[in-house]
This record gives structure tokens, sequence and C-alpha cells, in this order.
């Protein structure tokens, strides 16, 4: 399991959250202010610190907690290939505004004006993220240590434990607010998961990505029997000559496509990864 070809390609909203997460948390660690952007029921209750709740949705209080979150940020850039930067933008901003409704309800519960209860970073975005992945991510491999079974999801898994309790209750909390948020962006409510944004702001992103991906969800990797009928009967150009390439095959495989059944959708999509999607996901529902 990999988070498909390395570097930011294809997730240009990824690549624009994680250098403003690194930006963010040195520039307030370096002003030694990082440990007092956690929220507080005074900062929404009594001052309503704006300012204080869009820098506490990307600033992490630790160089600990920095690189933990960045890491797992950076492996779930595989959401952005799968549904598109469009949808994964409103993905951002629902699971950050239902987490941070789920947080001024707790700090209400706390009504407590001297203790900074919740800490600071994408702790929304991360743990939202650990919904589709525990659902819609396959798992490829097993092993085995000192008779202790492992998969290669686990490092991700152990990864966000250690963020989940890199600063006990005041992380848990907001770990606990983004899985909700996550949960809800699945269950679809409101049709949250078909909303895009209007094509002129998707665009600001378009010099740095490639063609979005299907919006679908994931399936598990296999090959179907009716993968070449489903693909004559998609309505795609004509099959390619051209070889697919390694790197859009990698994409395909990277959201659990068996490798020959993404190679063959490429050709009859004519390498429009987006076609091919939609034919291994046709294929896959029958």
């Amino acid at each position: 399991m990999n988070g498909g070809p390395s570097g930011f390609n294809n997730a240009p909203v990824t690549k624009a959250f994680v250098i403003a997460t690194a930006l963010f948390t040195v520039f307030f660690g370096i002003r030694g202010g990082s440990s007092k952007l956690g929220l507080s029921y005074q900062d929404i209750f009594e001052k309503f610190r704006i300012w204080k709740l869009i820098i506490s949705a990307f600033a992490f209080s630790s160089t600990t907690e920095l690189f933990s979150g960045l890491y797992l940020l950076y492996f779930f850039r595989v959401f952005e290939r799968q549904i598109g930067s469009n949808k994964y933008s409103v993905f951002i901003l629902f699971s950050g505004f239902v987490s941070l409704i789920l947080e001024t309800i707790l700090l209400s519960l706390t009504k407590d004006p001297t203790a900074n209860l919740l800490t600071s970073g994408p702790y929304a975005l991360v743990f939202a993220s650990f919904v589709p992945f525990f659902l819609d991510i396959p798992v490829t491999k097993r092993f085995g240590v000192l008779g202790v079974h492992f998969s290669d999801k686990s490092f991700i898994y152990l990864a966000g434990v250690q963020l989940l309790l890199s600063s006990w209750k005041r992380s848990i909390f907001t770990g606990i607010c983004g899985i909700i948020a996550g949960s809800l962006y699945r269950l679809n409510i409101f049709g949250i998961r078909k909303a895009k944004f209007p094509e002129f702001m998707a665009s600001l992103f378009s010099r740095f990505s490639l063609p979005s991906l299907s919006s679908q969800s994931q399936p598990p990797r296999r090959t179907s029997p009716n993968l070449g009928r489903q693909a004559r009967a998609y309505r795609a150009p004509m099959p390619s000559t051209t070889e697919p390439s390694e790197e859009a095959i990698a994409t395909l495989v990277s959201m659990g496509f068996d490798q020959n059944a993404a190679r063959q959708a490429l050709v009859h999509a004519r390498n429009d990864i987006n076609a091919a999607t939609n034919i291994l996901l046709e294929a896959h529902s029958h």
C-alpha cells in the first residue's frame, strides 16, 4: 500500500495545505506562541478571536505533532487523487467547519476561561481522513513481528495514535471531532459528497494539477471478469495503441485497482485516467 506516485503530483490542494501548515507552525514556533494557539472558552465566547480560530486550524503546537501531522497529510493525498481537487477542497472545509462546531459545543460545556482545552493544528482534516482510510483503502500485505501481526496500514494507524495522544486530552478531543466530521461526510449528509466549488475557484490550483480523478469510493483490489464488457459499453474514445504510462497505472493501483485491470482500462480509455477510473468502477459494480 502507498499513496500513489511520489510527490504532490495531481494533489495541489494537499500541497498548499501542507506548506501552509509547515509555515504557520514554524512561524509561531519561532515567536514562542505555538503553545498558546489552542482554543479556549474565552477565545470563542468572550473575546471572539477570529484570527485564532483560523490559525489554530493550521499551526501545530509542537515539532512532534508537526512531523506526524505532515506525514499523515502527505499520505492522505491519495484521497485528493481519488475524488479530485475540487471535491477534496469541499472535504477540507466541511471537516474543518463541522469540527469547529463540535469543539465550540465542547467548550460551551466546560466554561473554563483559563484553560486551552483544545490543541491547535489540522486535526480535523487528518482524523476525518482516517474514515475513508479505514473503509476504502484495502490491506495489501500482512506480516508478523515477534508474534505480533501487522499490515501495511498499521504504520499509518500508529502515526495517527501518536498524534492523537500527543497532547493527551487536548488532542484527543480535537481528534474525535475530526473523526465525527469524517463520518458525517461519509454518510453524505445534505448531499455533501456531491458538492463542488465553482470552476473559477477550482482553477486557482489548475496550474499545479493534472485531470481530477473519479469521485467514487475506492473499491477493493481485484480484477473483474466484466472489465472488457464494461470498457466497450462505456462511452469513451476507441482504444489507444499507445502503452499506458507507469505513472497513470500507479495512480489507479494506489486507489486499490488491480494492475492488469488498470492497464487494460487505460488502453480502452486512451490513457484518460478519469475515463479509466469509471470503467473500473463500473466493472467492479457488476
